[in-house]
């Protein structure tokens, strides 16, 4: 092997060429366009302080820099820096010695470049007489190992060791960028023992790739990966934006998110760096933190939660890469008595490699999992955990883990706390209780009552399937009783909260296709489908899920109130359906189901203009005489009076009746007064309303109903029946000019009725129809009140118009 060496020293005051310096020797080989790349990696730039002129021991203590670099033709530089004692003008100058070594060519002994750090091979002075250096056959190492001692620098480094080694693995990808990674250190031979632990930590192509120099004033303007520094200059490697550590300071107090890094780094503090190697013969990404945890814990080294759960989760993806003793060790490291950290993400990990060896090894290798499984199940209340077969507590630690468990277990699946508890909790201690062969029969009914109301109330919480139910449906797969007594219960609740159980029986697709009959929860299941196929035509559907009960409402009416809540959950019915729903069952079975009150919903709740909600009311108050009470047996007694008003004929006093009626059932519904009113003052203004029901409905001075009577005499019929019946005109004009002392709201309303109503109506009849209306008012009056009509209908002032009638009715 033939290394070609190059010497360099700083320039003199005085000397002719303004450089920084001169190569005194040159090795075959090394080209001119090389040289010009060498020579600002082997510069040197005193520290700040320094002394100009130092006495010996303060030039040996003065940095020097170890350099090792990556040249443009693929070649490397390997060389050292140092300061050297000058002469006159220049009593300290500095001398760089370097080998260059050829592109795909290795150093001698194949060894690492930062192996020749204290290598006797580097001089301080220039071959005497600047005599051509013979190339190097051989690089020889220091006098120690490189990684003598680096033991005790990484524990001296604890509070730095993962951070750095983490950018250390950055800056040696093939890709790395963003300037390089700044070490600081009071001496810069912890600068090269730093990369002694990276030789050792890193893979050797990792290694090869990461280029340093012990020592620079320049850290920004460098193209190594890896550069030294002392204190002085670690503000200005800040402010040129790069990856700076001071080790030289206080601790840092962030921790670095790189998994393998901690790892790492708890290796070197646990003085095994033999383990790099040991975990690099595994299978897997080199900087993965799965394979070197493993190790680590093979071989009783601590790690945290997350390191072990990498490690647990590594192995379950490969347990064929462990040997049995590896995996004994392994086991016994993650289960360890001792560990008080555990993370759920940790014992899912644990989980995972639990079922990879479950099977594959013998149970009283994976027992300590198993038992550390469920135990984190009960007490830790981890209700995500893969949880192991039953037939992984056979034998002896079964029922030892049995006995501790099992009351545990059953005290608090006994608690009364079971609505406030997680459905995922119930769940996962009913399959543990399984698991350990606990016998929780007696509990089970109070178990589920509480579990199945649980169930909807946590499903509601966020759309799409809740995180319980692959857990849920294991637990119903595994245990029949369980599965019986749990759709049993929702069964029962479906009738009070139909809608809740369809919405969770769509995300949470329940198995109850077996023996037992659960009318209810089929109902609850067959709806979407109804309503996908059958739309908007609510009858249809009712009918199609009452058919998926596979009972008759006669036989059990509560199937009745779970049809209705499944198709009317969030509205009324409207009348038509409300009356198909009468119709469809007998009134007992309404009664007994409690759906009469959705029947009463319908008939209050319709339009005004809804002819059959009268009938309805009619109907409701017959059927149900005993169930309706209160302010909505009046709302349907005052719709039932519309009815009468309309097609029949009422009691006598129904004016008075309406507004007593109205009274008692506030709040009223406004369609519901609206109709009331409407064939209140419809009737009262019909040719043949009793004189009476007018003098009541007059008297009472109701501004409500009045104005209604307002508005009924305003419409198109009443004008149109004025303007072509004088015997109606006549019969008006009476009754508007008859109470003249009425209270104000009637007196008000009548006097604009004559004025506004009743004389447009009077000036567009013919002379001989006035001249009827006129012989009609007083054939049913008096001859006052004809002489009141006939003024009234020459007059145009309605204040002069007002004070006749009054005078005229008076002496009449």
């Amino acid at each position: 092997m033939s290394l070609a060496q190059v010497h360099y020293i700083s320039a003199a005051p005085g000397d002719a060429e303004k450089t920084a310096g001169r190569f005194t020797a040159v090795g075959p080989g090394v080209s001119q366009a090389l040289l010009a790349e060498i020579e600002p990696l082997v510069g040197y730039a005193l520290p700040d302080g320094a002394s100009h002129r130092p006495a010996d021991a303060e030039l040996r203590s003065l940095p020097q820099a170890f350099t090792y670099a990556a040249l443009s033709d693929g070649s490397r530089l390997v060389g050292r820096t140092a300061p050297a004692r000058g002469e006159g003008p220049a009593p300290v100058r500095f001398h760089a010695h370097a080998v260059h070594i050829p592109s795909g060519v290795p150093l001698p002994g194949d060894r690492l470049p930062v192996e020749a750090w204290r290598s006797p091979h580097w001089v301080s002075v220039t071959p005497v007489g600047g005599a051509l250096p013979d190339p190097l056959g051989a690089l020889p190492p220091g006098p120690a190992p490189v990684r003598e001692g680096l033991d005790d620098f990484a524990v001296s480094r604890g509070p730095w060791l993962a951070a750095v080694l983490a950018d250390l693995r950055r800056a040696s990808e093939e890709a790395a960028a963003g300037g390089p990674v700044v070490l600081v250190e009071r001496q810069n031979a912890d600068v090269a023992r730093w990369l002694g632990l990276a030789a050792v930590t890193l893979p050797r192509d990792s290694v090869e790739r990461l280029t340093f120099t012990t020592y620079t004033r320049r850290p920004g303007s460098s193209a190594l990966r890896v550069v030294g520094a002392l204190p002085e200059d670690a503000a200005a490697a800040r402010e040129a934006g790069l990856r700076v550590h001071v080790c030289a300071d206080r601790p840092p107090v962030d921790g670095t998110p790189d998994m393998w890094a901690r790892t790492a780094a708890r290796v070197w503090r646990s003085r095994a760096p033999e383990l790099f190697q040991e975990a690099r013969e595994l299978p897997g990404d080199p900087f993965a933190a799965g394979p070197l945890a493993v190790i680590a814990l093979c071989n009783g080294v601590a790690l945290g939660p997350e390191e072990r759960a990498a490690a647990a989760g590594w192995a379950a993806e490969r347990p064929y890469a462990l040997d049995a003793e590896r995996i004994g060790r392994l086991v016994e490291a993650l289960a360890s008595p001792g560990i008080d950290d555990r993370t759920g993400s940790e014992f899912d990990a644990v989980g995972r490699l639990f079922g990879a060896l479950d099977g594959r090894c013998p149970a009283s290798v994976t027992a300590p999992l198993a038992a550390m499984l469920v135990t984190e199940a009960v007490r830790g209340g981890n209700g995500s955990l893969e949880l192991p077969r039953r037939d992984a507590f056979a034998g002896p630690d079964g029922e030892a883990i049995a006995g501790v468990l099992g009351p545990e277990i059953l005290t608090e699946l006994e608690s009364g706390a079971g609505g406030a508890r997680p459905v995922a909790r119930t769940v996962q201690l009913l399959r543990v209780a399984r698991l350990l062969g606990v016998n929780g029969t007696e509990l089970l009914p109070g178990v589920v009552d509480r579990l199945a109301p649980a169930l909807l109330a946590e499903a509601s919480e966020e759309p799409g399937p809740p995180a319980f139910a692959p857990a849920l449906l294991e637990l119903l797969d595994e245990q029949f009783d369980v599965r019986t007594a749990l759709l049993g219960a929702l069964d029962r609740i479906a009738p009070a909260a139909p809608g809740a159980v369809a919405r969770f029986l769509e995300r949470v697709a329940l198995p109850f296709t077996g023996t037992q009959a659960l009318p209810h929860l089929r109902m609850c299941a067959e709806v979407p489908g109804a309503m996908t196929t059958l739309g908007r035509d609510r009858t249809a559907v009712w009918h199609r899920v009452l058919r998926a009960a596979g009972l008759s409402p006669f036989a059990e009416p509560l199937v009745l109130r779970t049809a209705v809540g499944l198709v009317w959950e969030d509205r009324a019915p409207t009348v038509e359906e409300a009356r198909m729903l009468l119709e469809a069952a007998t009134s007992d079975a309404h009664r007994a189901a409690g759906t009469w009150a959705r029947l009463v919903d319908a008939a209050l709740g319709a339009p005004a203009d809804t002819e059959d909600a009268t009938a309805l009311a009619h109907d409701l108050l017959r059927a149900f005489p005993q169930e309706i009470g209160g302010r909505e047996r009046a709302a349907l007694q005052l719709l039932d009076l519309c009815r009468d008003l309309r097609t029949g004929a009422p009691e006598p006093g129904w004016a008075e009746q309406v507004r007593t009626l109205r009274d008692r059932a506030e709040p009223l519904e406004p369609a519901v007064q609206e109709r009331a009113f409407t064939a209140l003052v419809e009737r009262l203004l019909a040719p043949d309303r009793p004189g009476a029901e007018l003098y009541d409905f007059v008297r009472s001075d109701d501004a409500e109903l009045i104005a209604a009577y307002d508005r009924a005499a305003r419409a198109e019929p009443t004008r149109t029946r004025l303007r072509t019946h004088p015997a109606y005109a006549a019969d008006c004009f009476t009754h508007w000019t008859a109470h003249p002392h009425a209270g104000p709201a009637w007196t008000t309303t009548a006097a604009a009725l004559l004025d506004e109503v009743l004389r447009p109506a009077v000036r567009a009849m013919t002379a001989e129809a006035v001249a009827e209306v006129e012989e009609t008012v007083g054939r049913t009056g008096s001859s006052g009140r004809a002489n009141a009509f006939r003024d009234w209908n020459r007059s145009r002032a309605l204040g002069r118009l007002g004070r006749r009638i009054a005078g005229r009715v008076r002496r009449g």
